[in-house]
């Protein structure tokens, strides 16, 4: 009995722990495919014509597939959509940039830089954090208005560019980053800034690949602030583009499904490239603590 009930040889224990590595097996592969349903849904449909998404009969995919749809996403004269997907890339990489900096700057001087209000400051910035965004939403306009920045890169990205969460999340990291470092840098003749740049930076990389990742993620979804702000079509984002293909007169599906696919491209290169990085960041930033 005693071979029976030990752990390390037993028979039953052994297929106890094969069905249960099975289970989790079966578990994860459900649940990855109902992660890709939606992207399933998006190719079969964006392939598809009017009359094959709309019908009651549903196949699994339409017997003819028009990749002619991705040609005619394009050439379509009322939704500029290579003109807003320029726009979004550019405005996500420069917000992304931008938020880096200065993001980076600010949680590494409340880390580091002695000053005896560091604490309210860091306080201050958490507390806009429970601001809904609705509520600076008109303030902001109004600024960006009288600046004349609307339709305007400037306006689409320099209100976004600051980010408390960033803030946290790297005041969090440099808390808990090696001051070894920063002493023998200090020894070396360095000051803050040039210790920011030569050793914390090159040291810091997995959390500026997370939280860039994230800036960038939600800088293309963006809908709401490029709506009001890119009133020309020039300034469209490719979000605001995607709405544009329902109107109170028509909804062009196969367009807005093609362009949906399409649209969402950059965002799993990016997450797929840097998806690592996210976890790696977000452990090293002490944000458990």
């Amino acid at each position: 009995m005693a071979g029976v009930t030990k752990r390390g040889g037993s028979p039953l224990y052994d297929a106890w722990v094969r069905v249960g590595r099975a289970l989790r097996v079966v578990l994860l592969i459900a649940l990855a495919l109902l992660f890709l349903i939606p992207f399933y849904l998006l190719v079969r449909n964006g392939l598809a014509s009017e009359q094959d998404i709309t019908s009651p009969d549903w196949t699994f995919f339409p017997s003819t597939l028009h990749w002619s749809n991705i040609r005619e996403l394009f050439e379509d004269s009322t939704v500029p959509m290579a003109r807003s997907l320029y726009n979004s890339a550019l405005i996500a990489v420069l917000t992304t940039a931008g938020t880096l900096l200065l993001a980076s700057l600010a949680g590494y001087g409340l880390a580091r830089i002695p000053y005896r209000h560091a604490d309210r400051v860091f306080y201050f910035v958490l507390a806009t954090m429970m601001v809904p965004a609705a509520v600076t939403f008109v303030p902001s306009f109004v600024l960006v208005s009288s600046l004349g920045w609307v339709s305007t890169m400037r306006g689409l990205i320099v209100p976004t560019l600051f980010s408390a969460f960033a803030c946290f999340i790297f005041r969090q990291y440099f808390l808990g980053f090696p001051k070894e470092l920063e002493d023998a840098a200090r020894v070396d003749g360095l000051g803050y800034w040039r210790t920011y740049w030569l050793i914390v930076v090159p040291n810091a990389r997995p959390v500026f690949a997370a939280v860039g990742t994230i800036v960038f993620i939600g800088a293309w979804n963006s809908f709401l602030w490029p709506l009001v702000i890119g009133q020309d079509r020039d300034a469209w984002t490719v979000q605001v583009a995607l709405a544009s293909f329902t109107t109170s007169q028509v909804i062009r599906l196969h367009e807005l499904f093609i362009a949906a696919a399409v649209s969402i491209v950059p965002l799993l290169v990016v997450f797929l490239f840097f998806q690592r990085w996210i976890v790696a960041g977000v452990e090293r930033s002490g944000i458990e603590d």
